[in-house]
């Protein structure tokens, strides 16, 4: 049961479910924006900050192991935290837990527009994502308890239709700041925006709460999760730095595995809210739709972190321009992620989810084709364009098959969890690719190198910087024409490195069809007694 905690409303109020008075009808568009105002925040940040990514990383003349933090420590604490978000916005009030979310998120935004270096900067993302994870849970619990069932798909709607425009807007935004003005600029636009926000939510919108919600928040899960896939991301990371073999990799992967089975024990036995109730995962096809999840946004994260560093530092592109690739995609989605649920009405959720994740692949391949070179509208406009065709046949499928697999008062649980799956896809993503990059990228330039006959000197010289990939600076005091050889080389390297990474995402997207072929059966929904 959901109530309102703010002063009783007046004639305008609409009456929604029992128990659930709604809002009045002068607060419902205030509502709507709050919310939407505040989501977009988290929504576009993640999405401009791949764009702004080559710059920073030469701003800080950073490793690719700095950049991949960069995008980790936020993407850890989201993907982790969020479960507990929703949780604590049913205890202790949407509203009030929506608001600090805003006011975390901004002042983290501030910290990393005043990073003086790689490593203030990965802390202060850290604590956007733990902002993010308490303000976007929070932002649909809020519109589903402000509007009343024949009011709310349209009101969800409405969220996720903005939600998509400024997803799709940020990677274009954020490559114009970057050109016109810096990367700095793409935190620091957060504070206008957020001070609306919340002056709205703090006059407009009413607070809710369950009272029912009284066992209170999985913080030992929380705990153990944060710290497995911190622990777990942390050595795959530094696997491009000292090889699996070394305890600088080991011992992080081994605490890390043994806090993710403490994890799993405190779910099943000792937690009596457990934040992933596993009871769901006997569910063949809940189970195969949160692996199918896993696989294909390994895939979409994967090439999306490398993509800008192609475009930009190899291609020779601006990241205005950079940004304005990633249009195809968002786009398509937007347009064609509708249509497809009603493939889900005639042909079920399973062939849409085998067909869609074979074009997404073939999409993420095409990337892997180009060289150094060659036409934009060929070489990314009409991969992306792909990519989006195939992500937009499979998102409306596969949220179907998840929430047609459990029961109707799992529903929110089982959203969350597909949820914060697909966050931490990314986040496995980012940390092995890059450390796949580094190990392809430096074998390669040894090898060309010596084909070269390169002075020892000099190769030492390269091989010491083989973490910044593509950032590589050729030594000053060779002659301009073996600096141009050895530059020629190291962006040859690079691409090379970047196919075996499109092509090892395209397979994750390949392997996830053949899951979804072999656990996606017919809907397993119940209706709760």
């Amino acid at each position: 049961m959901t109530t309102l905690l703010r002063p009783p409303c007046d004639e305008g109020v609409i009456r929604g479910a029992p128990g659930v008075p709604g809002c009045a009808h002068r607060d419902k568009p205030w509502v709507l924006a709050a919310t939407i105002l505040g989501s977009s925040m988290a929504f576009i940040d993640g999405s401009v900050v791949s764009v702004a990514l080559p710059a920073m990383q030469a701003d800080f003349a950073g490793s690719v192991q700095a950049v991949q933090w960069i995008v980790n420590s936020y993407t850890l604490m989201l993907g982790a935290l969020i479960l507990v978000g929703g949780s604590a916005g049913d205890r202790f009030g949407r509203r009030r837990v929506f608001v600090i979310g805003i006011v975390i998120f901004t002042a983290a935004s501030v910290a990393c527009g005043l990073a003086a270096d790689a490593t203030m900067l990965i802390i202060a993302r850290a604590a956007q994502g733990v902002g993010g994870a308490l303000l976007i849970p929070s932002s649909l619990a809020i519109i589903s308890a402000s509007f009343p069932d024949d009011e709310r798909g349209r009101a969800i709607g409405t969220w996720a239709g903005f939600s998509a425009l400024t997803t799709a807007l940020g990677p274009v935004l954020g490559g114009w700041l970057v050109d016109a003005l810096s990367w700095r600029v793409i935190f620091l636009i957060n504070v206008p925006m957020a001070l609306v926000t919340l002056a709205i939510a703090l006059s407009r919108v009413p607070e809710s709460r369950d009272p029912s919600d009284g066992a209170g928040l999985d913080w030992q899960g929380a705990i153990l999760v944060t710290l497995g896939l911190g622990a777990v991301t942390y050595g795959l990371t530094a696997v491009s730095d000292h090889g699996w073999a070394h305890a600088a990799v080991l011992v992080p992967l081994i605490v890390g595995t043994a806090a993710l089975i403490g994890f799993v024990w405190v779910e099943r036995y000792v937690t009596p809210a457990p934040m992933v109730p596993l009871d769901l995962f006997r569910s063949a096809t809940f189970s195969g739709a949160n692996m199918m999840t896993l696989l294909l946004y390994f895939a979409l994260s994967g090439a999306f972190f490398f993509l800008p560093f192609n475009l930009i530092q190899i291609q020779g592109y601006s990241a205005t321009l950079a940004g304005a690739a990633f249009l195809p995609f968002t786009l398509i989605m937007g347009a064609l992620s509708r249509l497809s649920g009603t493939l889900v009405d005639r042909f079920g959720a399973r062939l849409p989810l085998i067909v869609g994740p074979i074009i997404a692949s073939v999409g993420i391949a095409l990337m892997a084709l180009p060289g150094i070179g060659g036409s934009f509208w060929i070489t990314f406009f009409l991969p992306m364009t792909v990519l989006g065709l195939g992500m937009a046949v499979s998102v409306a499928p596969l949220t179907t098959a998840v929430m047609g697999a459990v029961d109707e008062h799992h529903a929110g649980a089982a959203s969350g969890i597909n949820n914060a799956v697909s966050r931490i896809s990314g986040l496995i993503a980012v940390a092995l690719l890059g450390a796949v990059a580094v190990k392809v990228f430096g074998m390669t330039l040894d090898a060309r190198m010596i084909a070269l006959n390169v002075p020892p000197d000099v190769r030492l010289v390269m091989h010491e910087q083989v973490a910044s990939l593509a950032e590589s600076q050729v030594p000053a005091t060779l002659p301009p024409d073996r600096q141009q050889a050895l530059t020629a080389l190291v962006q040859e390297s690079f691409v090379l490195s970047f196919r075996i990474v499109m092509l090892i995402c395209a397979g994750a997207a390949l392997v996830g069809a053949l899951c979804a072929a072999l656990t996606i059966r017919a809907p397993e929904r119940r209706r709760a007694r």
